[in-house]
């Protein structure tokens, strides 16, 4: 038992070495601000450096990102002197439109996005951070129209073709979304066109479609966990557990490392009554996948 306190005693010293050692660098304090949880502990530690002589501009937007969720005021200040030491930077507008927002200060978020684009007219993060936020407040439209507006700008990124066909299908506008699919035909694999066509075919409510879809993406690429993950979710939706069963697992064993495949098989196990079969499965993902409880919890939950 001695022997363990003194080792525990001396581990302990040496991680708190870096606390009592010279420190005259905004390196040192970043990394200690990184690893220190609390939001008030972190300002005290920062709040000097916005006055260092030698912090960069990429410095005070780490240090703003450390105390957004929780002292966006202060942030807002590590912003407003990143911007004078370094003017013109696109990447200190987008942060101080995510601080706004904290803030609630919806003139100061358009405003600062109107700078951005200012600043650089062909770069599309202002447009893809204005989707998110868009897309988080439920304005799936207004998504839609920066998403387009950015893969415009950035014709050869496949994800973003992507994204637009999803949120046109996800406000009701499925042909103009099938469009922007075949669209891509010559430049995506055939089994993930088919499994974006599934999709699309599923948000509409046509799941008999989407799992003919499904199914010929499994075809055309029979070691792919995705496609046999979505068509294990469509026969589900059918009825046919079994069938939903088979494919999940599969999906399992094609990616361990994914943890959905698993959880679904769960919550489907446990809407159909097959509790025995569930815990089954929690316990797989339980003793796979520690770190997703909540996921976990989610998918098998089971009322009393």
């Amino acid at each position: 038992m001695r022997t363990a306190l003194i080792a525990c005693g001396l581990a302990a010293l040496v991680h708190m070495i870096p606390l009592f050692l010279p420190r005259n660098t905004p390196e040192q304090e970043l990394a200690i601000a990184r690893v220190t949880a609390e939001v008030p502990n972190r300002l005290r530690l920062l709040k000097p450096l916005k006055e260092h002589p030698k912090i960069t501009g990429a410095e005070l937007r780490e240090a703003a990102e450390l105390l957004l969720e929780g002292a966006p005021a202060e942030a807002q200040e590590f912003v407003e002197e990143a911007e004078r030491r370094e003017p013109g930077s696109v990447e200190t507008q987008l942060l101080r439109a995510r601080i706004c927002r904290a803030e609630r200060m919806e003139r100061c978020v358009r405003e600062s996005f109107e700078q951005a684009v200012r600043l650089a007219p062909a770069d599309t993060r202002p447009d893809l951070l204005w989707a998110d936020m868009r897309e988080q407040d439920g304005d799936l439209e207004a998504a839609a129209e920066a998403v387009d507006r950015a893969r415009k700008k950035a014709p050869g990124e496949l994800a973003l073709h992507l994204r637009y066909s999803r949120l046109l299908s996800a406000v009701g506008r499925p042909r103009e979304a099938e469009a922007v699919l075949q669209a891509l035909a010559p430049r995506l694999p055939a089994d993930q066109l088919l499994v974006e066509l599934g999709l699309l075919r599923a948000r509409e409510g046509r799941a008999d479609e989407a799992r003919a879809f499904f199914a010929q993406a499994v075809e055309k690429s029979p070691q792919s966990a995705v496609a046999h993950y979505h068509l294990g979710a469509a026969h589900f939706q059918l009825g046919n557990l079994d069938a939903a069963e088979e494919e999940l697992l599969t999906a399992d064993r094609l990616n361990v490392a994914d943890p959905r495949p698993l959880a679904a098989l769960c919550a489907m196990q446990v809407k159909a009554g097959r509790r025995d079969a569930a815990r089954v499965t929690k316990m797989d993902l339980q003793r796979r996948f520690q770190g997703q409880a909540e996921l976990i919890r989610d998918a098998c939950r089971m009322d009393p």
